[in-house]
Formats: structure tokens, sequence, C-alpha cells
């Protein structure tokens, strides 16, 4: 469904992306790893319209899109939960995730507002809150649960365990197990490579903008060596 051929990016007169290509399946999940710095969320934005490529190409479903903005994007149904979180401060829980509501491209509206809140039960005792009352934790679930009322095809998460306490990181990535059950297909970036692995099919290594690394995911996981080197862990 995803198509990335030989995507260069810049900021100003740093080269980050080099010549980047990918590709993923509908219904997989992908995971990209690297350390800070190496290009992941610069890809990321850069499929997302962000941050414009300066040559290559995006393809979504067979078209090109390489440029397009990213409500157009969007549109297309790709869900994004950015590093950061990007929630609406002022704006209520409840209102966080109502301002994002729409059918799919396909026109379901699988994912509802009861069924969001069904999985991220801790949002139903905030309803009220403003987003900057929240934890962070909390803030990440309203994060993803914003992206999915949008009924994307892919969701991408940019870093969302990051920063959180271990028991809310275990949730998150049960909530990552039950999207990915419910056929939605995954791009994730995350610094926990041992959790990236074992919720996606294949996954990418990056190294200073270039693939250095690409391939199942249970494969990688045993490939130590590799894995040292290029995330120094």
């Amino acid at each position: 469904m995803l198509q990335i051929d030989g995507l260069n990016t810049y900021y100003g007169d740093s080269h980050i992306l080099r010549g980047v290509s990918l590709s993923l399946a509908e219904g997989t999940a992908l995971g990209l790893l690297g350390r800070n710095g190496m290009g992941k969320t610069t890809l990321i934005r850069t499929l997302m319209g962000f941050v414009p490529a300066a040559s290559g190409r995006i393809a979504w479903r067979g078209q090109v899109v390489t440029g397009a903005a990213p409500e157009r994007m969007a549109r297309l149904g790709l869900g994004y939960v950015p590093e950061g979180r990007g929630i609406f401060p002022n704006l209520s829980v409840r209102e966080n995730l109502l301002m994002a509501a729409r059918a799919g491209t396909d026109g379901q509206k699988v994912w509802t507002y009861e069924r969001v809140l069904e999985t991220f039960p801790r949002l139903t005792e905030r309803l009220g809150h403003g987003g900057q009352q929240l934890s962070g934790g909390e803030q990440q679930m309203l994060a993803i649960g914003r992206a999915l009322m949008t009924n994307p095809q892919l969701l991408i998460l940019d870093e969302a365990t990051e920063g959180l306490a271990p028991k809310i990181v275990t949730e998150i990535w049960r909530v990552v197990g039950g999207i990915r059950a419910s056929g939605i297909s995954a791009l994730i970036v995350d610094r926990n490579y041992r959790a990236v692995l074992a919720h996606t099919d294949r996954a990418l290594v990056l190294e200073k903008g270039l693939v250095v690394l690409d391939g199942d995911s249970a494969t990688l996981a045993l490939d130590g060596a590799a894995l040292t080197r290029y995330l120094g862990v």
C-alpha cells in the first residue's frame, strides 16, 4: 500500500535522507529503527508532507503523492501520532477526540468514539479534563485515540512510549497489538527495538539517512551483532 523509492531530503545544506526506499504491504506493520538523529522522524515527516523531498518518489496505493500536503495525506487514510503527541492542550479530552472523528476512505466508521474509550478506559474518567491536565501517559493515549478516530488505513507512531512509566508503556504496546489485530497497517518508530521487532512484521534500520538493514523482524531480532553495531545496544 505504501512504496517509497530513492527519497532524498535536506534541512538547509544538511543531507538527511540519502536515497531511502521502503515498502509496506496492506495489513502489515513496519518498524523503523536507528539511533537519535539518523533520519527516522524526517522520513515520517517527509512522507506526511511536512518536509519537502528534494528527490525520490512516494506512492500510496499506486498513486504518486510526493509533496502532497499533510491534510491530503490524512484524507487519504494516514493517521499520524507525532513525537511530542501534539494534542490540543486547551480542548477537553472529549473535544480532542470528537474534532477528529470521520469515516475512513471506504466510508466505514470502525473506530467510533465509544470504541476508542473502550480501548482507553482511563480517558473515560478524564473526558472533561483539558489536554494540559493529563499525565504524559494519558496524553499519549489521547493522541493515539484521536488518530484512530480518523479511521486510518495506516497508523504512524513516532516514539509512542518515550518518557512514559513502565506500566503505561506496557499498556501502549498492548493497544498497539490490538490495533494491529484490527487490520490497520502500522509504521512504528520507538527506541525500544525489542518491542518494535516484537510488534512488527518487517523492520529497517537507518544510519545517517541510509537504510543499512532491512528484513523480517523476527530474523533481525536474532542478529545481535548487527543490532549492536547500528543501535548501540
